[in-house]
């Protein structure tokens, strides 16, 4: 059976409350793609098209094309992050307060993403931001490698 997708809608939640200042509606195909995300947990990395087919084993149907436009506006008010792989790919996360800083290795043949933290990635980040005049916002290393399974 599959997990449910609607545990999360909470009137007045930050979505809500976000999408309503911006003067935008809490759709239900919004609230399923952030809910799905939600159900999932952090540290997870799917794609647009991972996420439709999801939605429709969870029996929520959502177009690809919403999905698209969903992932886009969530990001924008940064309740997921995206990581753009240099392959033309593009996968998704929900944003966690507890792994702000994380780096991915990502396999440059199946796409497989794992997260990693670096405290000498992010020393070294902030030693380059500072030494320009930059302030450190976050740090993010994507690392394009071969996994196991397709080495």
């Amino acid at each position: 059976m599959a997990p449910s997708l609607t545990n999360f809608n909470h009137s007045g939640s930050p979505l809500e409350i976000g999408l309503h200042h911006d003067g935008r509606r809490l759709t239900p195909q919004r609230q399923k793609v952030l809910n799905l995300f939600r159900t999932i947990g952090a540290g997870i990395h799917i794609s647009a098209e991972e996420v439709h087919q999801k939605l429709l084993e969870a029996n929520s149907r959502v177009s690809l094309a919403t999905i698209y436009r969903t992932l886009r506006l969530l990001v924008e008010m940064e309740f997921l992050h995206e990581l753009e792989l240099s392959e033309g790919g593009h996968r998704f996360e929900l944003a966690s307060q507890d792994h702000p800083d994380h780096h991915h290795l990502v396999c440059i043949r199946c796409g497989r993403t794992e997260e990693f933290e670096s405290d000498q990635v992010l020393v070294a980040g902030k030693n380059a931001a500072e030494s320009i005049g930059f302030k450190l916002i976050e740090s993010t290393l994507n690392v394009r490698a071969v996994c196991p399974d397709c080495q």
